[in-house]
């Protein structure tokens, strides 16, 4: 069966001194599967988009910022993700130049600066897959990581991933 998932973005946008990334608290719609977490901004790409085009969009539309400098830094399939079992894909970007002032929060929730150290000790209600893909997210190396992490009734089933 050919696979078929949802392609999405994720961005972590980084804070001018690089020392915190903006976060959306999603506590704004009782029925978003992501209830309660924090999480990057993003979402589903639109038809006639690039997942470029669809990361700034997403970034204009959810934090009201212009995307200046944005790295690729991997993408993540999540089969069985989503709310009814779902596969997803996502291109997952660090920016680190924008221009705009975020607003407090969106319709999805509170738009919150989180130190990068408080994220990457998982001390914020984060998805549970998070821990594994994040630390990728923020290091140093420059390869891009390619991983898939399987889901099951809302937990990670196992991570596996390549760098290049």
């Amino acid at each position: 069966m050919p696979y078929t998932p949802i392609v999405a973005t994720l961005g972590y946008l980084l804070a001018p001194d690089r020392s915190s990334v903006l976060l959306i608290h999603r506590n704004a719609r009782p029925g978003d599967l992501h209830l309660g977490k924090y999480n990057g901004l993003g979402g589903k790409l639109e038809a006639d988009e690039d997942v470029v085009t669809g990361m700034r969009r997403e970034l204009h539309e959810e934090a009201g910022v212009a995307v200046l400098d944005m790295t690729l830094r991997g993408t993540v399939s999540w089969p069985g993700f989503g709310k009814a079992g779902e596969d997803w894909l996502g291109f997952i970007f660090l920016i680190t130049r924008f221009s705009g002032t975020p607003p407090p929060s969106n319709p999805e929730g509170t738009l919150e600066w989180v130190p990068v150290e408080r994220i990457l000790a998982f001390d914020l209600p984060l998805w549970p897959g998070d821990r594994f893909f994040l630390p990728l997210v923020f290091n140093a190396d420059p390869r891009q990581f390619h991983g898939v992490m399987p889901y099951r009734d809302g937990q990670p089933v196992s991570w596996n991933y390549t760098l290049i």
